[in-house]
């Protein structure tokens, strides 16, 4: 089975998901060509695969791409796809036809038949328009913002899923979600669980004299860090003794340090940056808690399976969430941790002070938090599904 895989970034810090699933099925006997629509750029250091990253084929900038396009056009002789280019112009989204020539026309050569993008974004419309151009089929991962908040584009998620052979997401939540709202298209929808390497992940031992509260995530406002810090404040004023560590960066770092600042938590509270991956690992096994409070933002952007959530499993901690998306399909109220009203900080540090106070039940909710993981979460499951869907389409 030879197919290609297509992404706008990769490896990319923010999707370890998504290397980890390229590393799996090639280790189960796939042939994968992979292309990147753009380069990693400032990005922590990572320990990826050499041999995997060195396969990847990055797409030139913009100017050299369209030279390039254009010398490729000339000596193929395609005038269908001239046209539909010339047709187009600089309207949005030019670039994903040029960059649908570059990469489709060595598809072609190569006897590749079928494309698999992650995110309805860049890479799926790029997929789109290899299909239009050389009948080269696609599939494509659909994940959160993709779903719940899908940004308007002239090639819409409506025609990617109208297009597309299968569409894959994350959790049950999100397949209904879709199937409900492409009902004629509802047997191409597929859900596949985002895996773990579970081997990757040391057990937490909760052996800590601080209890620590650890969270992960773009700062970002569906990730609601605000109710965080505001249920660090009470824990402070209940006169707990503890160490928070948020791990990631975005654009309401800014607005978060202020909030540090005003509610006096500086030796609380601490906002590490972005972490490599072997680093997360270590935070996760010294923590006594997960935490990511998640909510709706403004947009109807939320999230879907966040693999801060499975990687904290893993380590068997104790997750403390809320009910958004496909969150409850990994975090069982009561079994694996708790479950709070989103953008509610007082349960918020209810369930934390629970959680710090008895640790024999963090322990309980820990271990059962990792059974459910090696459960559902295993990569080589989750490599093995699309293996199956990818059989059916005779590559």
């Amino acid at each position: 089975m030879r197919l290609a895989y297509l992404f706008e970034r990769f490896p990319a810090f923010s999707q370890t998901f998504c290397y980890r699933e390229v590393a799996e099925l090639i280790r189960q006997g796939a042939k994968i060509d992979i292309y990147s629509l753009r380069r990693p750029t400032e990005e922590p250091a990572q320990d990826w695969d050499e041999q995997i990253v060195e396969r990847v084929h990055y797409l030139p900038e913009e100017k050299p791409l369209l030279e390039e396009v254009a010398r490729m056009l000339r000596k193929r002789k395609l005038p269908p796809v001239r046209e539909t280019i010339d047709h187009w112009g600089r309207k949005t989204d030019f670039l994903r036809l040029q960059q649908a020539v570059y990469v489709g026309l060595p598809l072609q050569d190569a006897g590749i038949r079928h494309v698999h993008a992650h995110f309805a974004g860049m890479a799926a419309r790029t997929a789109y328009w290899i299909e239009n151009f050389f009948g080269i089929g696609f599939s494509f991962t659909a994940h959160a913002n993709d779903i719940f908040a899908p940004r308007a584009f002239e090639i819409s998620l409506e025609k990617l899923v109208d297009r597309a052979r299968f569409v894959v997401t994350e959790t049950d939540y999100a397949a209904n979600f879709l199937r409900e709202r492409f009902a004629e298209r509802g047997e191409r929808i597929h859900r596949v669980y985002n895996g773990l390497v579970l081997v990757e992940f040391r057990r937490a031992d909760f052996s800590a004299e601080l209890p620590t509260i650890v969270s992960v995530g773009r700062l970002i406002e569906k990730k609601g860090f605000p109710y965080l810090l505001e249920s660090c404040r009470l824990l402070k004023e209940r006169g707990h003794v503890f160490r928070c560590q948020i791990i990631g960066e975005g654009p309401l770092e800014s607005d978060l340090r202020g909030r540090i600042a005003e509610f006096q938590l500086q030796n609380h509270v601490e906002l590490l940056g972005p972490k490599p991956q072997r680093d997360i690992v270590g935070y996760l096994a010294a923590a006594a808690v997960f935490a990511l409070p998640s909510v709706i933002d403004a947009q109807g952007g939320m999230d879907n399976l966040p693999s801060v959530i499975m990687e904290a499993m893993a380590a068997g901690l104790p997750v403390i969430s809320t009910p958004i998306g496909g969150i409850p399909e990994m975090v069982v109220d009561g079994l694996t941790g708790i479950l709070v009203t989103p953008g509610d900080s007082t349960a918020l540090a209810d369930a934390v002070e629970k959680l710090i106070v008895d640790l024999p039940l963090a322990r309980r909710l820990g271990q059962s938090g990792y059974e459910r993981a090696r459960e559902l979460f295993a990569i080589e499951k989750s490599a093995a599904a699309l293996i199956r869907l990818f059989e059916q389409l005779r590559l």
